[in-house]
């Protein structure tokens, strides 16, 4: 076989005309497909200029080229991008949320750059539901209710008290019941501790107990995830709860110190119970105790305390309120926070120092 015959035939002039007008409309759109992205969208816009180039390939080949090759191949291939389109769009519907999670996931984990398929999976084990609640409609009652779920407040407002006594709201995107989900173990049960009322008509969702823990045990990733979004949700419940004592007192109380909590709402006459009543009463003409108030608003006595042998009787202190064993309720964050101050007759008050240091001290 000679060398001539390996090269093929050789060009021995070149065309003086030039190709058709759609032979030149079909490169352009080529080369335009060719400079799509990546991504989903970059592959829509790659795939729909090749597709339509290679269409522009079928008309030249059948009409001005006239080659049974070139409308084949043209044509193959512009059924391929056309495929390729169809199952961009099948995965795109696919993937597609209710409104409610599309903006949770914007709003939450967007910003940590969670992957969707990972996002997929926490949707799928809350089954996609979302669950309302009536204005006064209670999420949970304290003492009553079970931990069994953790549940996430996609829209309205939510009040946390404890015994009647308001602490603090919960807002869109917070967790409802972190402080709970974080103080029992797996096998461990217990009951709420706080009330959570609904203020305005809310939405939320919840993950069941049992298949949150088997998610957590399974997927070591969601399992970081949710301990980072659990943290940082219990702290910005503490920290609610300094900025309320702050705001009364004009103090900053150590959040790791325990709070008081007497003194978290104001001191109404119609919330004083008749033994509290009839109590003052009897012990008013013996001893008339001072009103604890910040040492940065409190003046010193300007004469010294009797001695102790001189002194009336002190008045017996309160009785404090019995709180249920929290080994079986299973302690929250208010519980930790918020254990109740005794003040010892004859020893000052934790209002008369100037910082928590110096009551530590």
């Amino acid at each position: 076989m000679s060398a001539n015959s390996i090269r093929g035939p050789v060009c021995i002039s070149w065309k003086q005309d030039m190709e058709g007008a759609m032979y030149h409309l079909a490169n352009c759109i080529l080369l335009l497909g060719f400079m799509g992205g990546s991504g989903v969208y970059g592959c829509f816009f790659l795939f729909g200029f090749l597709g339509t180039g290679y269409l522009c390939c079928v008309l030249w080949g059948w009409f001005t080229a006239c080659g049974l090759d070139i409308v084949l191949w043209s044509f193959l291939l512009a059924v391929a991008c056309l495929l390729q389109l169809a199952y961009l769009v099948y995965r795109l519907r696919e993937d597609t949320f209710p409104e409610e999670f599309s903006l949770l996931y914007k709003t939450l984990c967007l910003p940590l750059q969670v992957p969707l398929p990972t996002y997929k999976e926490i949707v799928h084990c809350c089954e996609e539901q979302v669950f309302t609640l009536a204005t006064e409609q209670t999420y949970a009652v304290e003492g009553e209710t079970p931990i069994n779920r953790l549940s996430l407040l996609l829209s309205g407002r939510v009040r946390v008290s404890q015994d009647g006594q308001f602490l603090h709201y919960i807002f869109p995107y917070q967790f409802m019941d972190s402080p709970e989900w974080e103080s029992l173990q797996p096998s461990e049960e217990g009951v709420f501790q706080v009330t959570l009322t609904a203020e305005t008509s809310c939405s939320y969702i919840s993950w069941p107990r049992k298949s949150l823990h088997l998610l957590l045990t399974k997927e070591r990733y969601i399992s970081c995830l949710f301990s980072a979004l659990l943290g940082y949700d219990i702290s910005e419940k503490l920290y609610t709860l300094n900025e309320k004592l702050f705001a009364k007192f004009g103090l900053r109380f150590d959040i790791r110190l325990p709070s008081l909590y007497h003194i978290l709402g104001p001191t109404a006459p119609d919330a004083v119970t008749e033994s509290e009543k009839d109590d003052e009463e009897v012990h008013e003409p013996a001893m008339s105790p001072p009103q604890a108030m910040p040492t940065s608003v409190q003046q010193p006595s300007p004469t010294p305390p009797p001695p102790a042998a001189t002194s009336p009787s002190a008045p017996p202190s309160r009785a404090r309120m019995s709180r249920p064993d929290s080994g079986v309720l299973g302690e929250d964050s208010t519980s930790l926070v918020l254990e109740d101050f005794e003040e010892v007759s004859g020893s000052e008050s934790f209002m008369d120092y100037r910082s928590d240091g110096e009551y530590m001290r």
